[in-house]
């Protein structure tokens, strides 16, 4: 009965260290994902963009429920850049993003940290701290962007 027990242990380890791309059957299931996340991410990020700018008349609670999706949605697309998910489907993704992973994966996880800042800073409700912290993370979005995104 121990060696049943183990032996599972051992095999829900092993599912559960597997690569996180392996939960897509195929390469441009990978694609459509990460290009819907990053779509309904920019989506929002757009709305708080044109209250940032006073494009819109800023709306405290509107700033803060798009905030929040875009920090949520900024932890989702990078599963899906893994390996062999550079074809397979039309995509604007440069090579380097496989060349270069390391640098890719701070772009990512910078912008995860500044969509938590920008998250914050909607949460006080007061439009200086939302242009600040929008500020920042377009910055993020345009630096991977020039890095990592064909034109």
């Amino acid at each position: 009965m121990k060696a049943i027990a183990a032996l599972a242990l051992a095999a829900a380890t092993l599912a559960m260290s597997a690569p996180a791309s392996a939960q897509f059957a195929k390469a441009e299931d990978a694609i459509k994902y990460r290009q819907s996340a990053l779509f309904v991410m920019g989506q929002h990020f757009g709305r708080l963009g044109a209250m940032a700018n006073g494009r819109i008349p800023f709306d405290a609670k509107a700033a803060q429920e798009n905030a929040d999706v875009v920090a949520q949605m900024a932890k989702l697309p990078w599963v899906a850049f893994g390996p062999g998910t550079d074809k397979g489907a039309p995509t604007k993704a440069l090579p380097e993003i496989w060349t270069e992973q390391a640098k890719f994966k701070e772009h990512a996880e910078k912008l995860e940290a500044e969509s938590v800042k920008l998250a914050a800073a909607a949460k006080t409700g007061n439009l200086d701290n939302l242009k600040t912290a929008f500020g920042a993370a377009a910055g993020t979005c345009k630096a991977c962007h020039d890095s990592y995104r064909a034109k």
